[in-house]
């Protein structure tokens, strides 16, 4: 199987690429810089037979390049995400997320091939659920209120998660989805164990939890290769926590 991959120059993108690529998978990547992305891994990737590196902007692609770069897969995962700076909050791409979820869906949905691609998409535990229920309290209603008007990638990750569950159907021939929703991250040089449920059990904002990237890169890649566990999350927004022990 082959796997595109978007966001992969970032701290868990990378961790996803190389955990795909031990998985004996064939993984492409979408990157401004092949330069400054290879020089992210302590290997030489660049001889990596099972590795293709395109330099381009996901939104700035033609369709036809974006089309000949996902025909081939089984799998798309977006880490896409804005650089922590104020030009990443602030500047443009204002939607870089969900334009790109946008993209990626139509070119697969218009597909002659019936197989369904798999498309998972990283988000946060700060996105609340809401079609399927999910509460929080006052307090952080009002929170998660000034975030979305003040922090324009949190909007742009919820309206990303919006578009998939609105616009995606369940029974989809050309495309199924999967939201993964890690709490607050944090590095750890390999994977330990974890725990996933349908929603969160903590509060994003003032109980939030730990989720190595590694863990979620882990994660990601059992849902391309674990077809028990796609069927059980698809459709679906997973959070992950790390296990407290």
């Amino acid at each position: 199987m082959e796997v595109l991959v978007l966001g992969a120059s970032g701290k868990t993108g990378r961790l996803l690429v190389s955990q795909l690529l031990a998985k004996q998978l064939y993984v492409r990547v979408i990157v401004r810089s092949t330069t400054d992305f290879l020089a992210l891994f302590p290997n030489d990737l660049s001889k990596e037979s099972r590795l293709s590196v395109t330099e381009a902007n996901i939104l700035e692609l033609s369709d036809q390049a974006l089309q000949d770069q996902i025909k081939p897969c089984g799998a798309v995962i977006s880490c896409l995400g804005h650089n922590l700076n104020l030009k990443g909050i602030y500047g443009q791409p204002r939607h870089l997320v969900t334009d790109s979820v946008k993209r990626i869906s139509e070119i697969v949905n218009n597909r002659v091939e019936h197989v369904p691609i798999k498309f998972i998409l990283m988000n946060t535990t700060g996105n609340q659920n809401r079609k399927e229920g999910e509460k929080v309290s006052f307090a952080q209603h009002v929170i998660i209120c000034l975030i979305r008007k003040l922090i324009p990638p949190h909007k742009d990750n919820e309206d990303a998660a919006d578009y998939l569950q609105h616009h995606i159907k369940k029974a989809s021939e050309k495309m199924e989805w999967s939201v993964v929703r890690p709490d607050g991250l944090i590095d750890e040089p390999s994977h330990s164990e974890y725990d996933l449920y349908f929603s969160p059990i903590r509060s994003a904002i003032f109980d939030a939890g730990k989720t190595s990237r590694i863990n979620v890169a882990h994660f990601m890649t059992a849902l391309v290769t674990d077809s028990n566990l796609w069927a059980q999350w698809k459709t679906k927004m997973p959070v992950i926590y790390n296990r407290e022990t």
